[in-house]
């Protein structure tokens, strides 16, 4: 589980303690899905998690009208590694894609890893908005897979931060 479990994100999403208002900016690193082809995106990719893993990315909740920070962590999300944030959103740690895949030559992979979003809470379900792609700082491919053959890989370690881990269980 992150820093906030399901009790407390109900706790810091309820509103701003500060100004009363009801809109929260919320920072998450979460799960992404983005076909690939020789080696770079073929679409914009799809979100792939449920609410309890969306939770368990929070590391930052902050007023849309004063401000006021709800809830901070400078802690790597997957890991917990002291101050591995700032590692997760400015690098790129995790598996280099592939061109081809190394098990059969297909073109076509899939590239599973975590993209830092935001969300803007009120007024309904809201997607969040990625704010790295593919390629991009912050973009950490955790596993490729290939469904011409099955071929897998899996990144060593914290896929966000490079930490060693142990990687914590998720929800």
């Amino acid at each position: 589980m992150g820093h906030l479990d399901e009790a407390r994100f109900g706790g810091v999403v309820r509103g701003c303690a500060a100004c009363g208002a009801a809109a929260l900016e919320l920072r998450t690193i979460i799960d992404r899905q983005v076909g690939v082809m020789f080696g770079d995106a073929v679409d914009d990719g799809r979100w792939a998690h449920d609410g309890e893993k969306f939770i368990d990315g929070v590391y930052a909740a902050t007023c849309t009208a004063c401000a006021a920070v709800a809830f901070a962590s400078a802690d790597c999300p997957r890991c917990h590694r002291v101050d591995g944030l700032a590692a997760a959103l400015g690098g790129s740690a995790g598996l280099a894609v592939p061109k081809r895949c190394p098990g059969c030559g297909e073109g076509e992979l899939t590239a599973v890893g975590f993209a830092p979003g935001r969300v803007v809470t009120g007024g309904g379900k809201r997607e969040p908005t990625p704010l790295a792609a593919l390629g991009e700082p912050g973009f950490h491919v955790a596993a490729l897979l290939c469904d011409q053959c099955d071929w897998t890989a899996v990144a060593d370690g914290c896929p966000l931060c490079a930490g060693p881990g142990p990687l914590r269980p998720r929800p």
